[in-house]
């Protein structure tokens, strides 16, 4: 596996005196297996929660389940919580998240395999955005890994504005 990626995190986040902190549902704990790949992240990375039941979701996030009835588990509403959430749980100056549906089965035609949506908290502000991948489980989990750690590069860049 490539981990130039989380290498190039880790050393922002080092630089910068940021600590990261990730809920996830469905990668499964990928992200952070790819975050601790890196020798040294333990200066950075502070833990994560993988919730991927709603159950999960309320009593350990704090997800309000109303936003989960209403938008349901793969939403910008919800990844925006998980964000918030797992940011002030962990106590860290970054929150990242993500939920989807990593397939066979689940899809719906508003919500198909494939669909992954991402949050970001942090002191700046709130961002989501989604996606949608093709492939079996596995290469759904693998590229919503990669996009999530995409996605944190880009507000480490600077390349994020505005609040969502």
């Amino acid at each position: 596996m490539d981990i130039s990626l989380a290498v190039q995190l880790g050393e922002l986040l080092r630089q910068r005196g940021l600590t990261l902190a990730v809920a996830e549902s469905c990668t499964g704990g990928l992200i952070g297996d790819r975050v601790t790949n890196v020798a040294g992240s333990s200066d950075y990375f502070l833990g994560g929660i993988v919730s991927y039941a709603d159950d999960v979701k309320i009593n350990q996030l704090g997800v309000s389940e109303e936003t989960l009835k209403e938008h349901g588990a793969v939403s910008a509403q919800t990844v925006k919580e998980m964000a918030h959430c797992v940011r002030q749980v962990m106590g860290s100056n970054i929150g990242l998240s993500v939920s989807g549906i990593a397939g066979p089965g689940g899809g719906t035609a508003e919500k198909p395999v494939g669909l992954v949506w991402f949050g970001l908290a942090t002191v700046d502000g709130v961002w989501t955005h989604e996606k949608r991948f093709q492939g079996d489980r596995v290469e759904v989990k693998t590229q919503a890994a990669a996009e999530a750690q995409r996605f944190l590069l880009s507000y480490l860049q600077g390349q994020l504005y505005g609040r969502n």
